[in-house]
């Protein structure tokens, strides 16, 4: 074998192993690597390609490629263009997002190809697309923010006391708050509640019968010191005047017929605590004086005693007396309504919160249908229409009477406008109070009668209004209480069953 020919096969050989190496090289990388001829024919294409696109590639592949290629040419053969130039450039491949870069290649035979180097960049693009679109959502949340603030200074000061108001309502949650409703007035009374309820002030809580006074007892002696104390609540019209100052106060042995030994008051009792007077608008003139000993000295006398007693209890009073009109009356002490009246809590009444029937209706149907064993699950928009078209002169104790009454005697799963029984029909109600019907009495009563039913009528409406309280209804009409008694009893009226009716005001 000649030294030419020899040198022809090692020549051969190695250009075999080179070419062996860089497609083994090639192969190895990650990247998708493509051998071009002008044409855009590939001449070679890498492992990574082949798996990418496939073998052969798609015609849709081929033509996207050669179309690269072309692109790739011009660049390279731009005047400013050196050979070691390379551009980067993008491009959507068989709905793939890629990126390429591009260098001149000479084969084999001398041949210039474009060598292609391809890189994936699909899962980058859309994290872009995501981080943009994130960026602009909150670009425009800050420029609308922004934009509102700057509309008006009004706005922001409003929206700053929402803030403050409700970080207040958070603040004011306590476990024995049982008040339901969340309507600004509700709110502003929980707000009060808690702002008096630190100190050992009297407290004096006014309303209307069936508001809840004493929910609004409760939950001030829950927020105050006091708390782990003896807290005692006297309802001071459901006790006769002489046995209330001796169960308040205590008494002394002998101090009247059977006080055998001597026992001390719920004043005593309760010492360091709270107490929580109910109706303290009904006592009579002799309590008065000895509850305004209580209040100025912070001292007790027992019944038939001389000897002043110490003591430090904080006393919280209700009433649905307006205790004003009864100073003036001169049936109430102007001293003690100063004493008692020191911070006053007045409880708005139902039909000036009627944003809170929703809630109290769904608060009461859910006690009464566990308490009943019944499945209701719906109150329809009819019957909530209906109550709050209902003016509450017996406030939460009315609504809650009749949604019992409905629980009870609802046949279904919902209550309907059927099952509501009001106490007093309002429209009834006005008519009566408007006029007494006597054109249907004439020709069929006596003059006698017609009088008698008009005096009947009269008392019960004056009873109702003022809670069933006989004492109270006598000075309104201008007659002595044992009178009054006499009628009521001559035409069949029950003053107990209508002070049973608006009991724990």
């Amino acid at each position: 074998m000649s030294y030419q020919h020899l040198t022809l096969i090692n020549a051969q050989d190695e250009v075999q192993r080179l070419s062996t190496n860089w497609q083994t090289l090639l192969d190895a990388v990650p990247e998708m690597v493509f051998l071009l001829r002008d044409d855009g024919e590939i001449q070679y294409a890498n492992r990574s390609a082949k798996a990418y696109f496939g073998e052969p590639c798609p015609q849709s592949v081929c033509e996207t490629l050669q179309e690269a290629c072309k692109n790739c040419r011009e660049i390279l053969s731009s005047p400013t263009a050196s050979r070691a130039d390379s551009t980067v450039s993008e491009a959507i491949i068989d709905s793939m997002q890629v990126e390429y870069s591009s260098a001149p290649f000479v084969g084999y035979a001398g041949e210039t190809l474009i060598m292609l180097i391809m890189r994936d960049i699909t899962q980058r693009k859309n994290y872009e697309r995501e981080l943009l679109q994130f960026n602009t959502s909150i670009e425009t949340i800050l420029e609308q923010k922004i934009g509102e603030l700057q509309a008006s200074e009004e706005t922001r000061v409003r929206l700053s006391r929402q803030v403050n108001s409700l970080k207040s309502q958070l603040g004011h949650y306590h476990k024995a708050d049982k008040m339901v409703g969340r309507s600004r007035k509700m709110r502003e009374l929980r707000e009060m509640i808690h702002q008096v309820s630190t100190s050992d002030a009297t407290i004096l809580i006014t309303g209307e019968s069936g508001t809840g006074k004493e929910l609004v007892a409760n939950l001030v002696k829950a927020t105050s010191p006091r708390d782990d104390k003896p807290f005692l609540k006297i309802n001071c019209n459901a006790i006769n005047d002489s046995l209330l100052e001796a169960d308040l106060f205590g008494y002394e042995k002998g101090a009247f017929t059977g006080a055998q030994n001597r026992k001390i008051g719920k004043f005593e009792v309760v010492d360091g605590g709270t107490i929580f007077l109910d109706e303290i608008g009904d006592i009579s003139p002799r309590m008065q004086v000895a509850l305004l000993r209580v209040l100025q000295n912070g001292e007790i006398i027992r019944v038939g005693g001389t000897e002043p007693v110490r003591i430090n209890v904080r006393v919280i009073a209700a009433t649905n007396v307006d205790l004003t009109q009864a100073v003036k009356e001169k049936r109430f002490r102007l001293d003690l309504y100063y004493r008692l009246n020191i911070i006053n809590i007045d409880i708005p009444p139902l039909r000036e919160r009627k944003e809170d029937i929703v809630e109290l209706v769904s608060h009461f149907v859910n006690h009464y249908r566990d308490a009943f064993k019944k499945e209701i699950d719906f109150v329809p928009k009819s019957t909530i229409n209906r109550l709050l078209a209902h003016d509450w002169p017996g406030n939460v104790r009315e609504l809650e009477n009749l949604i019992q009454r409905a629980v009870l005697m609802a046949k279904g799963k919902m209550i309907t406008e059927s099952d509501l029984i009001f106490d007093q029909d309002p429209n009834l109600s006005a008519q009566q109070s408007d006029s007494f019907n006597i054109d249907d009495r004439l020709g069929a009563h006596t003059l006698k009668s017609i009088l008698a039913d008009f005096e009947a009528a009269i008392i019960q409406r004056a009873l109702h209004k003022y809670s069933g309280n006989v004492s109270t209804a006598a000075n309104h009409l201008k007659i002595g209480k044992t009178a009054l008694y006499d009628k009521i009893k001559q035409h069949g009226i029950s003053a107990k069953t209508i002070k049973h009716s608006n009991k724990h005001g």
